[in-house]
């Protein structure tokens, strides 16, 4: 097969293409800019490198629901109250039960005409764009009531809306505080997650993005009885966190924060302190000045967030609407309190589900040691290429150096973000992808071995293993996008690279490869395409008889997947924050071995179980675990920690702070166990259709017994099973039906070939002929992450080391399980219908 001139032309310049746009990843901002200057057309966009790379923190927030309902319907209330007092119809009692609001009239007429009346409260809105306009409320009258609920779209309505507005009040603070890059983006439909490179303070972020910030100004109650405060009066607490204050507060607004329209950060004269200018419009102004010529004298509390920021007497008038606010704030406290005033309030209250904090040192460190395990990943596996096919090795080589630049160019076209399992899913992909190489050049020496020419044996090799490969590549896509869709944060990055490595990896390992070793071949006029390798002692026509050994290899698996079962309760699995909720804290000292001192002075803190781990001793990880306690306590949780190490140990700093909700880690448990279930249903799926019952019965029974005996792996040696965790073994499974399908395609094209023999004898044949590519690929694979096992950063190793004995495991139920169960499925199906 001769490829037509237009199209190397086009592959041509989709390489070109795809190079021009991965260079810009190489330089800095300032180099791209000086470059644009002579070139306009040079790419500017760059891979994005997510916070566990490059340090700063990331919150994942939640609209409170059920408060915004509650505020809907307290509004509600209170048109109803100014309505039926102008209709001049006085309800029995008016309130809010529960998710509705509910007026008692006894009277039949007034209740009728109070209906016909309220109806006038609701009002149409659209859900979506050209869409037909729905009511937002629903009234029902019922004997003598009458009862007012939002209805399901209007409830959907204003969460959308409270998201819109929330993402761009979040926006217009951090702008305000001179955040570079932040990225602030909706998660389904009521969270937004808010990543800010730079900012290792949780307290402050927290502060600036988790704080609603309604700012109100009440008079206080003179004289009146904290313990006991009467009707109309509120005790709030002060706003410093070390202040044990309370100021009895009138509930009446006597000024809305809504008329503010400035705020900056000032400093006193005489002690430097910071403090807080505010200005408010002219209609508040007008306002401040009447409320303070009547209370002279009186205490007047600035509230945020139902919390007393100040309460300074009223001297005299204040004509012009400013003011300051002070107190004992901090320079950072104030930049944050003026940033949150002039942003304006949050539309609902938003809860911290989640929460990731990582320092600059330990972003940096994980960059080094990711580009130096993938470098010495990759050189692992070219030199171990051309050695297995010599030049033949080099020109496949050359195609995966073209599949790494490649992904960068998609992942700087789709401005995607570069995480530490992105990295890993980049690295481990080149291992996979060359497994199309390694059955291209096999299927080529088969034919080469029959005796025929170069260019024949080149197109029958990959005509022969292209169907093996397309079969073997979509199971690890079907991973991919399941691991995508239910995933969250970092390993969507993994899936990512991983989908796109594979998809690249059709074009350069099939088509470049193919027309690279055509050139070569017309070019220096190769008669025989002999593939020389320089590993001469391995083997290349197997006679093995496998099936001989079938029942020890079934009796065998089944022994260890039952031994893993018995791990999975005793000691059962190491769980991590991920599925377990809590708090986590990277801790750096020197004195990381003494963990007696640290866990003495931890205990005493009564937070809770405790656990505590040391590692390469300069780091300790911390672990409470705590599914229950809400934000808040969380936040008072992390801060006692913190101050408890830093006093015992001066010189320790923590380069990394999680946070998970108990809410948050219950989702990642059901959707980690749905990714897993629906990846083997479509897997399976796949193989039914491709190969037809049988095989894909023997797929599944093989792949419980793989994903038990991984399950039992987690449990034998503690690995941290998290998000990470089922990243990994999602891969295992794509991997392993990977190696299955090389084995049944082979199994069905011996059939098809050579009807003479029986099944045995064709299974024994088919599993010494892809016996080779199994191996190699094995190695591969291995090659590729086993720098990242023993060297990379924790999270690189707790994903490579499970992945490397899972693959072992892959291969081997691939040549000694899945075939004897195939046999006996037919066996037992020709003992039974024939």
């Amino acid at each position: 097969m001769h490829t037509s001139r237009w199209l190397m032309i086009f592959y041509a310049l989709l390489l070109t293409f795809g190079i021009f746009t991965a260079v810009p990843n190489l330089l800095t901002k300032n180099h791209i800019t000086q470059i644009k200057q002579y070139v306009p057309f040079f790419p500017e966009r760059q891979v994005t490198l997510g916070l566990d790379l490059r340090g700063g923190s990331s919150l994942e927030l939640e609209i409170d629901n059920q408060t915004l309902e509650r505020e809907r319907l307290q509004n509600i209330l209170e048109s109803a109250h100014s309505l039926l007092r102008t209709q001049k119809i006085r309800p029995q009692s008016i309130r809010i039960l529960k998710n509705s609001l509910v007026i008692i009239i006894p009277d039949d007429v007034q209740r009728q005409q109070a209906t016909k009346a309220l109806k006038g409260l609701a009002s149409p809105i659209f859900i979506k764009a050209l869409s037909s306009p729905v009511e937002d409320l629903s009234i029902i009258q019922k004997e003598n009531k009458i009862s007012i609920t939002l209805t399901e779209n209007a409830i959907k309505y204003h969460i959308n809306n409270a998201v819109n507005q929330s993402i761009e009040i979040i926006r217009q603070r951090i702008d305000k505080i001179g955040v570079s890059e932040p990225a602030i983006q909706r998660i389904g439909d009521n969270r937004i997650q808010v990543q800010l490179p730079g900012i290792q303070d949780p307290e402050q972020l927290r502060s600036l993005v988790g704080t609603t910030a309604k700012i109100s100004f009440h008079l206080v109650e003179p004289h009146a009885d904290i313990h006991n405060p009467p009707l109309g009066v509120s005790i709030l607490p002060d706003y410093r966190k070390d202040s044990k204050q309370s100021y009895p507060v009138q509930d009446k607004i006597a000024l809305d924060g809504s008329t503010l329209i400035n705020a900056r950060v000032s400093y006193e004269h005489e002690t430097n302190q910071p403090r807080i200018s505010f200005e408010l419009n002219h209609q508040g102004a007008q306002e401040l000045a009447q409320i303070s010529k009547e209370n002279i004298g009186r205490a007047f509390a600035i509230v945020l967030d139902d919390k007393v920021l100040t309460a300074p007497t009223i001297q005299s008038v204040i004509p012009n609407g400013r003011g300051e606010i002070t107190g004992n704030f901090t320079t950072s406290e104030a930049v944050t309190l003026s940033a949150l005033l002039r942003a304006g309030a949050l539309p609902a209250p938003l809860k911290i589900v989640q929460q990731h904090s990582v320092g600059p040192d330990l972003g940096a460190d994980a960059i080094k040691r990711g580009i130096y395990t993938g470098i010495l990943g990759f050189t692992s596996v070219i030199l171990f290429i051309v050695l297995l096919y010599g030049i033949w090795g080099i020109i496949a080589d050359i195609a995966l150096a073209l599949h790494t630049i490649l992904i960068f160019s998609v992942l700087s076209l789709l401005n995607a973000t570069l995480t530490l399992p992105g990295i890993a899913g980049i690295i481990l992909g080149i291992g996979i992808t060359v497994d199309a190489n390694i059955l291209i050049n096999e299927r080529i020496r088969e034919e080469h071995r029959k005796g025929i020419g170069a260019l024949a044996a080149l197109d029958r090799g990959f005509k022969h293993a292209l169907s093996t490969i397309i079969d073997a590549n979509i199971t690890i896509i079907i991973a991919s996008l399941l691991l995508w869709y239910f995933g969250t944060g970092p390993v969507r990055g993994f899936a990512v690279t991983m989908f796109f490595g594979i998809i690249i990896s059709m074009f350069t390992n099939i088509l470049i490869v193919r027309i690279l070793m055509e050139w070569i071949i017309r070019k220096w006029k190769i008669k025989r395409l002999h593939i020389r390798s320089f590993l001469h002692f391995i083997p290349t026509n197997t006679k093995i008889r496998f099936m001989k050994a079938r029942f020890i290899g079934l009796a065998l698996s089944i022994a260890v997947s039952g031994y893993s079962v018995f791990l999975f309760f005793n000691p059962g699995l190491n769980y991590g924050l991920d599925f377990k909720g809590g708090i986590q804290l990277e801790v750096m000292t020197q004195k990381a071995d003494q963990l007696t001192n640290m866990r003495s002075t931890l205990s005493k803190l009564h937070l809770g179980e405790i656990a505590l781990q040391n590692i390469d001793n300069q780091k300790v990880i911390v672990r409470i675990e705590d599914n229950n306690s809400e934000q808040e306590a969380q936040t008072r949780k992390i801060s006692r920690v913190k101050t408890a190490i830093q006093a015992l140990y001066p010189d320790s700093f923590f380069s990394q702070i999680e946070m998970i909700g108990p809410k948050i880690s219950d989702e990642i448990a059901k959707n980690a166990f749905l990714a897993v279930v629906f990846s083997g249903i479509a897997m399976s799926l796949y193989i039914l259709w491709r190969f037809g019952c049988f095989v894909s019965i023997s797929a599944i029974a093989t792949l419980i017994l793989d994903t038990t005996k991984m399950i039992g792996v987690f449990g034998l040696f503690q690995f941290d099973f998290n998000l990470t965790a089922i990243a990994a073994l999602m891969t295992i499974i794509g991997y392993s039906v990977n190696d299955k399908v090389v084995v049944y395609d082979r199994i069905r094209e011996n059939l098809h070939l050579d009807r003479t023999k029986n099944l045995r004898e064709i299974i024994d044949i088919s599993v010494n002929q892809v016996l080779i590519r199994c191996i190699f690929t094995t190695a591969t694979t291995t090659l590729s992450i086993l720098p990242m096992a023993i060297w990379g950063e924790q999270t690189l190793s707790n994903f490579a080391q499970p992945v490397i004995i899972g693959i072992i495991i892959a291969t081997s139920s691939s040549i000694f399980i899945s075939a004897p169960i195939l046999m006996f499925l037919s066996s037992w199906w020709k003992k039974k219908y024939e």
